[in-house]
């Protein structure tokens, strides 16, 4: 049989569904609904840089407005509901996907064990009972706390004393669980005395790990490669989702489809039967301009951003500044089911201004006046995330496609 395809306008719009990116970020953004939305994106990153705010609280302000970064503290902090880990990065994730992560824990334990040796770190494994009492007798504790006269480089990731390097060891392998941030300082307790025992106990098998993977990843992508499906919580391998694909497949649990790229290529993909019928449902997306964080889950694989929206976003970050297409930190511009430009700008908090130092419209996009209007009403709304209540445009900010 011909494989069914799905036109290009259709790709985008059921990859903007199944990102929370469709409809008008409208909303109530905090419990239960904001706990919603981080369920249906399946995890949020976690980035320190903050010229505007940090990458969490933007991805969830440009999908709901109404959102403010003290309800993530709250569901985090306080109610208890997510738990902090890794998918490709540091992430938040709902505590009811906790037990999926015993395989990841396991492997990174494995993992981490022969890098760090490799990497010289002596003597980290004899400090595992050492961090673990001093947690048990005084409670949470940062990295200050533990490592007392222990030798410090000068600073950076190769400088971990052993202290810090059992700490974080404990925290990726189980033993412990990041109970806050302060000051995006992570602040580490007892498992058991975080997360319930049922929860802790309720730990499925590999097998049933790799499906619950590649099922919730199918899920929340809409169509995929199984590359794609091992990459979205990166718990398991390429080879292990691609015989999932090829069992699945199989037995008629999903099919292969072609997805149309911006260029007019097509390229096979894996999706659910009802894949076909339901994307023709799909309304248009919202026409509202908004920004967006560039480690948005929507963009975060930038080859498939520039297949689905022609968007180049792939920068050399660790280079000098010639070098860099549009320097180290932009924010994209999604318009409807277009990217049309990216900004970059920062909060100058001590002049109460967000300053806008230069906007590139994508190419073809013509910058007129009503999309000119619709940038600003949504900087108005970027105001009150910033934590700023000025808005101003540098001279010559607005920049020709490079």
């Amino acid at each position: 049989m011909t494989p069914f395809t799905l036109t290009h306008s259709a790709a985008r719009r059921v990859f903007l569904d199944r990102h929370a990116l469709i409809d008008a970020p409208q909303g109530a953004a905090h419990g239960q609904h904001l706990l919603d939305l981080i369920e249906r994106l399946g995890f949020v990153q976690l980035d320190s840089i903050n010229t505007v705010a940090r990458a969490h609280d933007l991805i969830l302000f440009s999908r709901k407005a109404r959102y403010r970064p003290k309800a993530l503290k709250l569901l985090y902090e306080r109610d208890r509901a997510l738990f902090e880990h890794w998918t490709h990065d540091a992430a938040v994730v709902p505590i009811s996907f906790y037990p999926y992560w015993h395989l990841r824990r396991e492997r990174d334990a494995a993992l981490l064990r022969r890098r760090w040796k490799d990497w010289r770190r002596e003597g980290f494994e004899a400090q595992f009972q050492s961090v673990l009492d001093i947690i048990r007798e005084r409670g949470p504790v940062c990295l200050a706390q533990v490592g007392e006269g222990e030798k410090r480089g000068s600073g950076g990731w190769w400088d971990w004393h052993p202290s810090k390097t059992a700490l974080e060891f404990l925290w990726r392998s189980g033993a412990l669980t990041v109970v806050k941030r302060q000051g995006f300082q992570k602040y580490y307790d007892l498992t058991e005395r975080v997360i319930d025992r049922t929860t802790i106990g309720n730990a499925p098998d590999t097998e049933e790990t790799i499906d619950w993977c590649c099922r919730e990843a199918l899920t929340r992508l809409g169509f995929a490669t199984h590359g794609e499906l091992a990459a979205f919580w990166d718990h398991i391998s390429p080879a292990e989702a691609k015989e999932w694909c090829t069992r699945a497949l199989a037995t008629g649990r999903i099919i292969q489809i072609c997805i149309t790229c911006v260029d007019g290529t097509v390229r096979p993909a894996y999706a659910w039967p009802d894949l076909p019928d339901c994307s023709t449902q799909k309304s248009d997306p919202t026409p509202r301009l908004r920004v967006l964080s560039p480690f948005d889950p929507a963009l975060r694989d930038r080859k498939r951003a520039e297949r689905l929206f022609g968007f180049d976003y792939r920068i050399e970050i660790f280079v000098p500044e010639p070098k860099r297409k549009y320097g180290y930190y932009v924010f994209p511009l999604l318009e409807g089911d277009r990217i049309v430009g990216r900004i970059d700008m920062k909060a100058f908090r001590a002049e109460d201004t967000l300053r806008v130092r230069a906007v590139w419209p994508e190419r073809g996009v013509r910058w007129g006046k009503g999309r000119q209007r619709a940038l600003e009403t949504e900087l108005d709304r970027v105001l009150r995330l910033a934590g700023v209540s000025k808005l101003a445009f540098e001279d010559a900010w607005l920049r020709t496609p490079l």
